[in-house]
């Protein structure tokens, strides 16, 4: 089973277990984070494409560390004139453990049935 899941403004293809880095999310490391916005569903050949996300399918992840990227160099020159300037930047990351993928109804129907005997 696999997803295609919008995360901070990024699309990501997702399966179970999977370790991604995304845009620093907030949150703290071993906190629990869910995404609703998933755009395509794969269940075992079984493919449902969201008009634009899947209606009850979400993606329930981890997050295990913040971390830093590596040093990107921006150097800009204009010949002739003796101009230089070199600076850097390190983009913030969170590295995010995928822990489920829950398909369309599923944990509904059964909070639906919790409800019904309770009352």
């Amino acid at each position: 089973m696999y997803a295609i899941v919008e995360i901070a403004g990024q699309q990501f293809l997702v399966e179970k277990k999977d370790e991604i880095f995304v845009h620093r999310l907030e949150g703290e490391a071993g906190s629990k984070v869910e995404f609703d916005e998933v755009l395509l569903l794969d269940d075992k050949g079984k493919v449902n494409v969201g008009t634009p996300h899947v209606e009850g399918s979400k993606v329930s992840c981890k997050i295990i560390d913040h971390v830093r990227g590596d040093k990107v160099i921006v150097f800009k020159k204009k010949k002739r004139k003796g101009f230089q300037k070199e600076t850097g930047h390190r983009q913030d990351f969170t590295k995010i453990l995928i822990e489920n993928i829950s398909v369309k109804g599923a944990t509904k129907a059964k909070k639906t049935q919790e409800g019904e005997a309770a009352e």
